[in-house]
């Protein structure tokens, strides 16, 4: 019979891109990684894996079997979930990735409705940026992941995610008066990382626009990018959510969309998406988001 936690650590290593990185996610030797993986393939009589140069990758054999065990996880996850559907109140302890603006603005309210709704249920908040968080989810680091997505990017291709749709957040142009009449290819832009979805639909919509931003300054705090704005020291995209956090009135710029908008997504485990727990913090979540804008608009 097959080890199913030899078959978590192939599906590792297929997530991360080589056992080195598995071992670091994981917080493992190599070498431990490198044993159970060599007695996984005695157990199957396989080839799971073979060497690239200085790595290792996935056989066609190895990457159908972890193709499997994404079903079998699945299938945990359904079992677990039907389990605690039979208690009267969702109840234990969930664990909850969130990015920093959410975090800051909304989560605040949704804990406290469900202390209030839910008091068996422990809600833990861990601050993480949108491209980590599906990593953390899947690795079981986090139950679930609060996150968020633009217009024509994607979340990260990995297997064995679940994801549910709570609301919308508009983003706007900004331009500082300091900078107005100047060239948009020619002021400072601050926008997050480039690897960050915001960046890559922020720099096709200058392009679609006729411009190259001159990106001056990288922050995954977009708090940050406010302050710049407000300081006249730079441009930005900025979420409704954040400019609400601004200690003047922001006017939008007309030269840059303004029908555009985020969406706000709540990630689970295929399997856990009917959770008793993840739907109450799901649900409490969307209110908190649906009442912050109703009340700020």
């Amino acid at each position: 019979m097959l080890d199913l936690h030899r078959l978590v650590l192939l599906r590792a290593v297929a997530m991360h891109g080589s056992i080195t990185a598995a071992a670091r996610e994981l917080a493992y030797s190599h070498s431990a990684i490198s044993q159970q993986l060599s007695l996984l393939e005695r157990e199957t009589g396989a080839v799971l894996l073979e060497r690239v140069g200085r790595t290792s990758r996935l056989t066609p054999v190895g990457l159908e079997l972890v193709h499997n065990t994404e079903a079998v996880l699945a299938a945990m996850e359904r079992a677990e979930t039907e389990l605690a559907a039979s208690h009267d109140q969702p109840r234990g302890v969930v664990t909850v990735a969130v990015f920093t603006s959410i975090g800051r603005i909304v989560m605040p309210a949704a804990l406290q409705r469900l202390a209030e709704t839910h008091p068996g249920l422990d809600v833990r908040l861990r601050r993480s940026d949108p491209q980590d968080s599906v990593q953390r989810l899947v690795s079981r680091h986090v139950d679930a992941v609060i996150t968020d997505t633009f217009p024509g990017t994607q979340l990260s291709p990995v297997g064995g995610v679940h994801a549910s749709v709570i609301g919308s957040d508009p983003v706007r142009g900004y331009l500082p008066e300091a900078l107005a009449g100047a060239p948009l290819d020619r002021i400072p832009w601050v926008m997050e990382p480039p690897e960050a979805a915001s960046t890559q639909w922020a720099l096709r919509v200058c392009r679609e626009r006729g411009f190259e931003p001159r990106i001056a300054h990288e922050s995954s705090d977009m708090l940050f990018h406010l302050r710049l704005v407000e300081a006249g020291l730079a441009a930005a995209f900025l979420p409704d959510l954040v400019v609400r956090e601004a200690g003047s009135a922001l006017v939008a710029s007309p030269l840059l969309p303004a029908n555009e908008h985020r969406e706000i997504l709540v990630l689970t485990r295929i399997g856990a998406e009917a959770h008793p727990a993840f739907l109450a913090v799901r649900e409490a979540v969307a209110d908190a988001l649906a009442a912050y804008v109703i009340e700020t608009d």
